[in-house]
């Protein structure tokens, strides 16, 4: 029953029979229906517990039968109505992945009119940026036969905005080693990321949230009352001392150049456990010269 509602609620065959083995085990409200039903004597002790035990039972077996169906039903192929797979691409700079992040990307270039080849591997990304005038070809960047196809063989930049490093890893290992003539722009996930793609020899790459979080908390300070120059040289210092963080944590790691990081907690300052009773006095002349006094 509960998989003919769902047949007819629009539900695949799949989806349909996960529903049906989720409804069809007992609930912990038949144990109290069970007990009411003994107490009043409508049913026997010897029912009461082969009922219980038939609802443990269902409850029991509810996560096997969905792990069986999962793997024995495969899962169905989402619709490619109206979406173009990329072939015989040959745009002059080649976008892999059109979220959010590369929409804003692509503006200033086609403003320019500059000829953009686009692919995306979300068929649902790729109806919705349709139907802002984008046209996106449907292609995964991790696979070098789809980067040929799109175009990477010609394209004179090849910009990365892929969501999940992984995969922007392996589009890099890609590009650099098929395709090196082309200039390489890689939007970073975070910090760590940065800095594999620094090693990996990328062009240029910038963290997704960087710019955005300078320029918000750049018009925080003007809003509290801070002078806009003082708040651009504010900014301008913390990007300073990113920049050196960045170079700082190529060599030593991640761990490296925290005392270039603001905050919010105070830093106690080193002092003696006992004040000393006497003024220090150097031992040697040596000594007197390294601290700049004389000895006595």
């Amino acid at each position: 029953g509960i998989y003919v509602i769902a047949r007819l609620f629009k539900a695949n065959h799949r989806e349909s029979l996960h529903r049906a083995a989720l409804f069809a085990q007992g609930g912990e409200f038949a144990f109290v229906l069970y007990a009411g039903a003994l107490t009043a004597g409508v049913m026997d002790a010897e029912t009461t517990a082969t009922m219980t035990a038939i609802v443990i039972l269902s409850m029991v077996l509810t996560p096997l039968a969905v792990m069986a169906i999962e793997r024995l039903t495969p899962a169905e192929k989402e619709s490619m109505d109206g979406i173009e797979e990329a072939s015989g691409l040959h745009g002059r700079v080649l976008f892999v992945g059109f979220g959010r992040f590369a929409q804003v990307v692509s503006q200033p270039l086609l403003a320019k009119g500059i000829d953009v080849s686009i692919i995306e591997i979300d068929v649902e990304m790729i109806r919705a940026a349709g139907q802002f005038g984008f046209k996106v070809y449907y292609g995964d960047g991790t696979r070098l036969d789809v980067l040929r196809a799109s175009g990477a063989g010609t394209a004179e930049a090849i910009l990365v905005c892929v969501d999940k490093p992984e995969a922007a890893d392996k589009i890099v290992e890609l590009v650099k080693s098929e395709f090196p003539h082309a200039k390489l722009f890689v939007r970073a996930f975070d910090r760590g990321h940065a800095l594999r793609l620094i090693n990996a020899g990328v062009d240029y790459q910038l963290r997704e949230t960087l710019e955005s979080a300078l320029t918000f908390g750049r018009h925080v300070l003007v809003d509290l009352g801070v002078q806009e120059e003082e708040a651009d040289e504010l900014v301008l210092d913390v990007r300073r001392r990113d920049e050196q963080r960045l170079e700082m944590q190529m060599a030593g790691g991640l761990a490296a150049g925290l005392s270039l990081m603001r905050g919010n907690v105070a830093t106690t300052q080193p002092a003696p456990l006992v004040v000393p009773r006497k003024e220090a006095k150097a031992l040697n002349e040596e000594a007197a010269d390294a601290i700049g006094e004389k000895a006595s």
